[in-house]
């Protein structure tokens, strides 16, 4: 399913197209993300993790990195740092922090999603934000 081959259509950013989170009877959780290109290119991270609230989050952020990886193979490692929601303004925010590879150099990003009643699917939203913009610019540089 994934096509891990050439960069982005002109102009174009990432698409979050799916999202399943589930909680399994064993106490983990299971992400699963789709991301694809305008031209109908996809590709699938998914991960697991423990049933806690920061488990839940890292578990989302981390599929969508593995999908990441696999549009940017294998010029841009990820890796999350961190990733929190945070009540702010009557709201939850969430937050994540990662780090961002290349063979000459590393750099860190942040980005956040205001959510509510999702805060897995806020967390995979968040990693994209963070870096749409890293790999757009990356890809249109180059």
């Amino acid at each position: 399913m994934t096509v891990p081959t050439g960069g982005a259509p002109h102009g174009e950013r990432l698409r979050f197209q799916d999202f399943m989170f589930e909680r399994l009877a064993s106490g983990r959780c299971r992400a699963r993300v789709v991301l694809s290109w305008a031209d109908g290119r996809q590709f699938v991270g998914e991960s697991e993790g423990v049933i806690s609230q920061a488990g839940e989050l890292r578990c989302s952020a981390n599929a969508v990195v593995r999908a990441l990886e696999r549009v940017s193979q294998p010029r841009v490692g990820f890796e999350v740092l961190g990733v929190k929601a945070v009540r702010a303004f009557d709201a939850t925010v969430v937050i994540v922090s990662l780090s961002a590879r290349t063979e000459t150099s590393a750099s860190r990003l942040v980005g956040s999603y205001l959510t509510e009643a999702d805060p897995p699917r806020g967390a995979a939203l968040a990693v994209l934000n963070a870096t749409n913009r890293l790999l757009g610019n990356y890809y249109f540089a180059r």
